[in-house]
């Protein structure tokens, strides 16, 4: 390319290579007949290591083609109606749309002479964000937010802050430190035990309390807190989950967030899934008692249907924000908050620079997604995209319970579909002798349905038909389909449920042999 570089006099280099690109995805689209190509991990990456990176193509219609080659003919697709394991979500076009002009105009959103408009387009969602929200603010006191990259990085900042809350609080910090405790439940994010880690927590800092089913228990949460308070050991925050990442579980927030007043807990809610059912004409219900949380972790790349990364945390006292605030004379000098004109400059209800609420510094303006989708879409048609999924995932469960080949784990509370295999296979005929490490009993139903599940995931993923996911719930290992595709079909669903059944039916099948290899 003679220039390469994006100004006014490379318009028409510009336009070429998004057309190019936009013709790759289209191909994409139209190509994909599964939701994985049937290419092995070692396959793929021994095309990858065979590009030589110091011998450019010098072109960009070459380049294409090396990655449609390595990346896109492979690429895993979200979009396919067969594709129902990770928290992955088709995306809305009006934010493809702003990924457009965000990495064009590469805005960084950190102070206000670097991107004055975007900083209050971000400032005024996380308003909006808070408003659906509806903290319990205390009076003197504004919420307020920040774009992050990620539920991770949302839940970090909030457990930061309550640490820096907690240990505000009079006593020695270095002492007090060690003794700190977060209090979740066990299906809380993985996210949080490494949050601990990186704030300097002790090892066993994260206490996972049993639940009432799938969700955390209020009257063993209270009975934790007057515990640990008798032993003189601090509480730095309660984390309650409204979508486990596992099951999709709601934890009871309104009766948690009691508990934490009375107790004066800090609580932290982790909506990084559940978090578009503020906007969800049918199902906001599920968050009742959300106004309550002193931070809270929503994704907008999970159920608001935006391409990742975007998520925020929002604070319900805004001041919090000062525990990230570090200053810097060629970015964020202390005596000019405003950065954008100084003194007599217009300071929206953020404040100062959003580098002094934001872990990062260079940030990009994905709040921009947020923004297009919604003032295309609108709130209720964002929510109704969730509420059809959701809706998919109840049908979904009716057809699981209704299937004498699959049992169904658990009724959905958001759109996560939990269940195992039961194929029609007979078992080996009695006596028997060998189980699937060689020896000892045979293999009851259950514990074939259980020796099932990961073996037919993996088939699956290496066939790319159909992609599924693997957990465990209870102790025992069960398939997952994660449903965020509000144009999902019966036919669909039908079609991958018909993958599980052969799947299952083929591997079970191993039984009739003399060897148990695939079980073990």
């Amino acid at each position: 390319m003679n220039d390469p570089l994006l100004s006014r006099h490379s318009r028409d280099s510009h336009a070429a290579a998004l057309a190019a690109a936009t013709s790759e995805v289209g191909r994409y689209l139209d190509d994909r007949a599964t939701p994985r190509s049937a290419a092995t991990p070692d396959e793929l990456a021994h095309r990858t290591s065979a590009v030589d990176l110091d011998r450019p193509l010098g072109d960009l219609t070459s380049a294409l083609e090396e990655v449609r080659a390595i990346y896109l003919d492979h690429a895993v697709g979200y979009h396919h109606p067969r594709y129902l394991a990770h928290l992955n979500c088709p995306v809305a076009i009006p934010a493809l749309a702003a990924e457009t002009l965000t990495a064009s105009v590469n805005t960084a959103v950190e102070t206000w002479d670097q991107g004055t408009s975007a900083c209050l387009i971000e400032q005024r969602l996380i308003e909006w964000v808070a408003d659906l929200i509806g903290f319990d603010s205390p009076t003197g006191t504004a919420p307020d937010g920040v774009f992050t990259t990620g539920g991770s990085a949302s839940n970090l900042q909030a457990l930061f802050t309550a640490r820096e809350n907690r240990l505000g609080r009079a006593g020695d910090r270095c002492s007090r430190l060690p003794r700190l405790r977060i209090v979740t439940g066990e299906h809380a994010h993985l996210s949080v035990v490494k949050a601990a880690r990186l704030l300097g927590l002790a090892p066993d800092a994260v206490i996972a309390l049993p639940g009432d089913g799938d969700r955390m228990d209020p009257v063993t949460l209270e009975r934790t807190l007057a515990s640990l308070a008798e032993s003189g050991t601090e509480v730095a925050a309660v984390v309650a989950v409204a979508g486990t990442t596992d099951h999709g579980a709601i934890d009871p927030l309104r009766a948690i967030g009691e508990v934490c007043s009375r107790h004066d807990v800090w609580l932290h809610v982790d909506a990084a899934y559940g978090g578009g059912l503020l906007v969800s004409p049918t199902h906001r219900v599920l968050l009742d008692g959300i106004g309550a949380a002193d931070s809270v972790t929503v994704d907008f790349h999970k159920t608001f249907f935006l391409p990742v990364a975007a998520s925020a945390l929002l604070l319900r006292d805004g001041a919090g924000f000062r525990h990230s605030a570090v200053h810097a004379d060629y970015l964020n000098p202390a005596d000019d908050p405003g950065h954008a004109g100084g003194a007599t400059a217009v300071k929206p209800t953020g404040g100062g620079p959003a580098v002094d609420k934001s872990l990062q510094t260079t940030r990009r303006f994905d709040a921009l997604k947020l923004w297009m989708t919604l003032r295309v879409l609108g709130a209720d048609g964002i929510g109704r995209l969730l509420d059809a999924s959701i809706d998919s995932a109840l049908r979904i469960a009716n057809c699981i319970e209704q299937d004498p080949e699959l049992e169904l784990v658990r009724r959905p509370q958001l759109s996560t579909v939990l269940f195992r295999p039961h194929p029609r296979v007979d078992v080996p005929p009695e006596p028997c002798s060998r189980d699937a490490a060689g020896s000892g009993p045979c293999p009851t139903g259950a514990e074939l349905a259980d020796r099932l599940v990961r073996p037919v995931r993996d088939a699956l993923f290496a066939e790319g038909h159909s992609l599924v996911a693997a957990t465990v719930v209870d102790g025992r290992p069960c398939l997952k389909l994660t449903v965020l595709d509000p144009n999902l079909t019966d036919v669909d669903v039908g079609l991958v449920l018909a993958d599980v059944r052969a799947a299952a039916g083929r591997l079970a099948a191993g039984l009739r042999s003399t060897t148990t290899e695939v079980f073990t």
